[in-house]
């Protein structure tokens, strides 16, 4: 089933190229882009089997991802972080499963972690309120998963979790005006002392230590995957696509041209031309082998029954963000390399210029944090695995 979704998903990508102008104006992706992908089944490669779902490897939904970012970087940004969400609410104990898919097998839920709400604890769950910013794709999904912390009746805080909300329980405030991603409507999510049952809320403690009481009903190997693995991934697969659609491209252009500043020589005799090429190739290929080394690494110990060694999470994480840099690296060089018609709107490479610029500043591409941690741990030092 899931390489019937990856065919599928590639029949739509002529498309998507066709509408990424469009795409930034409406500072949203277009609804057809949404509905053609969710006929095709793309939303439900990581979704339970039970609520008609696929239950497919992470890494056909990683291609799917990077194959959709290659043709629209908006709309692969919103496809991955608007389809991993059914990993994680496959966590989620059955009530509020049933209260997401019960009706609605097709139903999509937008996110934003950061802990910039609060809630207060309360009889049978919790009070939350606050603002969070850069929900991608909010406008095309009816719930939202919201990081908080919970406050105890002496104002400490004694737990983080993810709060799980319908959409009659929150607004929408349309704020986003960015150089990059311009396509996602990453808006704000506002939630004004909303009550949320402690059955739809996730303890980011949990998940650090890759349990979810969904687990009971979903016991599949997928869901015992880390959560800062599955998610972090989901940030770089999306830039290494827009690197290898950016590489697509700056070969066909380049195959074409004649250098007017180098006496009429063509580009494809240069040979600084083609070592940039092959730089940038390596660089692309590396991240995204890297990607896909770890997470088999990780399945290994799962499927061994075996708790994933904290070494390897690190690693995961030091490799993803380094997986950034390396598609980053690629586009800048290429862009750099590509001549001034690259400059022109309409252009897949300066798109994916700010595309993926715009993708590195998301906390989850911060490489200090996650370079600091992997050596800290080879050093013998303490670190907390619930992060990673």
């Amino acid at each position: 089933m899931s390489q019937a979704v990856l065919d599928g998903v590639r029949d739509l990508l002529p498309s998507f190229r066709e509408r990424a102008d469009e795409t930034e104006r409406l500072r949203v992706v277009p609804d057809a882009n949404i509905k053609e992908l969710e006929e095709t089944g793309f939303f439900k490669l990581l979704q339970p089997k039970r609520f008609d779902g696929l239950e497919s490897d992470p890494i056909d939904f990683y291609t799917a991802v990077r194959d959709i970012a290659g043709a629209c970087g908006s709309t692969g940004w919103v496809s991955s972080v608007v389809g991993v969400h059914p990993w994680q609410v496959a966590l989620f104990s059955d009530e509020a499963q049933q209260a997401v898919w019960g009706q609605d097998t097709n139903t999509r839920l937008s996110s934003s972690y950061a802990p910039t709400g609060k809630a207060q604890l309360a009889e049978g769950g919790y009070r939350l309120s606050g603002k969070w910013s850069f929900s991608s794709g909010c406008d095309h999904c009816s719930w939202v998963l919201l990081g908080g912390l919970v406050f105890n009746d002496d104002g400490n805080v004694v737990d983080f979790k993810t709060f799980m909300v319908p959409r009659e329980n929150y607004t929408i405030n349309d704020v986003w005006h960015m150089v990059g991603l311009s396509g996602t409507g990453s808006n704000d999510i506002v939630v004004e002392d909303v009550f949320v049952p402690d059955a739809f809320t996730l303890s980011m403690g949990d998940t650090g230590r890759c349990f979810g009481p969904g687990q009971e009903q979903n016991p599949s190997d997928l869901y015992k995957l880390p959560f800062h693995s599955i998610f972090t991934g989901t940030i770089t697969t999306p830039i290494i696509g827009m690197a290898r659609g950016a590489y697509a491209e700056h070969v066909e252009m380049q195959q074409k041209r004649v250098r007017a500043a180098y006496l009429g020589e063509k580009t494809t005799l240069d040979p600084f031309a083609a070592v940039r090429i092959a730089r940038a190739s390596s660089d692309i290929d590396a991240a995204w082998a890297l990607l896909v080394n770890n997470i088999r690494d990780e399945q290994a110990h799962v499927a061994k029954g075996e708790r994933i060694p904290l070494g390897l999470r690190l690693r995961v994480r030091r490799d993803q963000v380094l997986g950034t840099q390396r598609a980053i690296d690629a586009i800048d060089s290429l862009f750099e390399a590509s001549g001034g018609r690259a400059l022109a709107q309409g252009t897949y490479l300066q798109r994916a210029w700010r595309d993926a610029h715009a993708g590195r500043v998301h906390a989850a591409n911060d490489p200090e944090r996650a370079l600091q941690m992997y050596g800290a741990h080879e050093f013998g030092h303490k670190v907390d695995p619930g992060m990673y």
